[in-house]
């Protein structure tokens, strides 16, 4: 038998803490070389489509898992999603297929916990404004996940489509509680903020290194490819630059490999990978005036340790619906 879990199923049992703890945990296997995890497989199928396939194993959580991404941007001409995503959870001792998960969902949430990881050990401890630039559908477990680690008080956010950001700060301030205050653009939203947070699918930067005060803590999750991006080169080059992982970050993303290009930076750039932050090889934030910009791509062993921890939550639970296969 195979559980089935629909959307509706993980929002019911998933908690943020409880996630950022498994992808933390996840981060330590990945520092000891105990995962598995290839670059994710991109497959273009005409035009601006494409389909990622993301594999993992994460041996400590006995996690074992395929994320299966499609992207068609004329979709919305056909009244259909843009993006879907499921994700396979297997047994890694059988092979046998344990669950078939809504990936939309589980990819916000472990997305969200990864920048909640990295902000445990890169932000102020006395951080307690958070400004969010780009406010789609993962903006929201963005500040979910910075207000399960720092006590955030207030949200500035900004978003060049007005409804999207109003919709936002009706989420965040209904479900979580925080008063969200609009803002009238990125730099607005940059000032005075402890943490940054930069949700865009932006192609050009969309902030300026020259923003950055003192202390900043700045997380980068939009991904455009290798010649696109959302940071300018000053923001990279005046941070102490942490990544989710290199090999991945130095196939994939513009914002790193764009300054590359431009000869500003070197590869020595990167001070670390998270997983050395995690595992207490390299330390994070040293003093508080450091600026610290966060880079993450994405990798797949977060998809497997939120998959099993939900798994698990669902069996416990009885949530979702059995099927078979056979």
């Amino acid at each position: 038998m195979v559980l089935v879990l629909s959307e509706g199923d993980l929002r019911r049992i998933a908690l943020m803490d409880e996630v950022v703890d498994s992808i933390e945990r996840a981060f330590l296997a990945l520092s000891k070389g105990r995962c598995k995890v290839p670059l994710r497989s991109i497959v273009e199928v005409g035009g601006d489509n494409y389909v990622l396939y993301m594999p993992a194993y994460v041996e400590p959580l006995e996690a074992l898992s395929v994320k299966v991404v499609s992207v068609f941007p004329g979709n919305v001409e056909r009244g259909l999603p843009v993006i879907n995503a499921i994700v396979v959870l297997t047994d890694p001792g059988t092979g046998v297929p344990l669950a078939i998960m809504e990936g939309g969902y589980l990819t916000a949430l472990r997305t969200g916990a990864t920048s909640g990881v990295a902000l445990k050990y890169l932000a102020r401890e006395d951080s307690r404004v958070l400004g969010v630039i780009g406010t789609g559908r993962q903006a929201y477990f963005q500040v979910w996940a910075a207000m399960t680690v720092r006590n955030i008080e207030l949200v500035k956010a900004y978003d060049l489509r007005r409804e999207a950001a109003e919709r936002f700060k009706k989420e965040v301030e209904g479900w979580l509680g925080l008063p969200v205050e609009l803002v009238g653009g990125a730099r607005e939203a940059v000032k005075g903020s402890d943490i940054v947070v930069l949700a865009t699918t932006s192609k050009s930067p969309v902030i300026s290194g020259g923003w950055l005060e003192p202390g900043i803590t700045v997380v980068s999750i939009g991904w455009m490819g290798r010649d696109a991006r959302e940071l300018d080169t000053e923001t990279v080059l005046v941070s102490k630059l942490v990544v989710d992982m290199r090999e991945a970050v130095l196939a994939e993303s513009g914002d790193i490999l764009i300054p590359l290009r431009e000869g500003v930076i070197t590869e020595d750039h990167i001070y670390a990978e998270l997983s050395e932050i995690v595992s207490g090889r390299k330390p994070g934030r040293v003093s508080s005036d450091e600026k610290i910009l966060f880079k993450s791509v994405g990798l797949a062993i977060e998809d497997a340790a939120a998959a099993k921890l939900l798994y698990e939550k669902a069996i416990k639970a009885g949530v979702g619906r059995e099927i078979t296969l056979a």
